[in-house]
């Protein structure tokens, strides 16, 4: 990629217009003019980005995370977009545990039938993955949850 700092730029453009410049002031508690130096090509603005929390609080009110998902490009990243769930909290990590063995039974019944001729088809193997970001998803929200729950907890 040539340039990051300028792909970083128009993603933030995508974002605030996204969110549209007037929600995106009152969301960040930012002023227009703010928001426009952050995503603004001109030599004097070259080193301004919008700060993470900013980007944040827009990503919420945003129809997708531009932001997030062209940091994710830069460092060659996939991510797994789900427009059904949108961090909403859970019952806790008791419930995150449950669905997440049922996840898993899910993904080992699909197996079995994908493999009992012995050979994965295309639409098999589809499903496989399908069911595989299905056990993604479950352990970002169990990880997001402990970190809510018990704060950090590195090591």
């Amino acid at each position: 990629m040539a340039d990051p700092r300028s792909y970083l730029k128009k993603h933030t453009e995508a974002l605030v217009k996204d969110v549209g410049v007037e929600a995106a002031a009152e969301i960040s508690g930012k002023s227009k003019a703010t928001l426009g130096r952050y995503y603004s090509d001109h030599p004097e603005h070259a080193d301004r980005f919008m700060p993470v929390d900013t980007v944040a609080a827009l990503e919420e009110a945003a129809r997708f995370p531009h932001v997030t998902t062209a940091l994710a490009e830069l460092r060659g990243v996939t991510l797994s977009y789900d427009t059904q769930r949108r961090n909403t909290r859970s019952g806790g990590v008791n419930a995150d545990v449950i669905k997440l063995s049922q996840r898993f039974a899910m993904l080992m019944a699909e197996y079995n039938q994908s493999i009992e001729d012995g050979v994965i088809s295309i639409n098999e193997a589809k499903r496989l993955l399908r069911e595989t970001v299905a056990i993604q998803q479950v352990l970002l929200e169990m990880k997001l949850n402990l970190e809510t729950d018990h704060g950090r907890v590195d090591g």
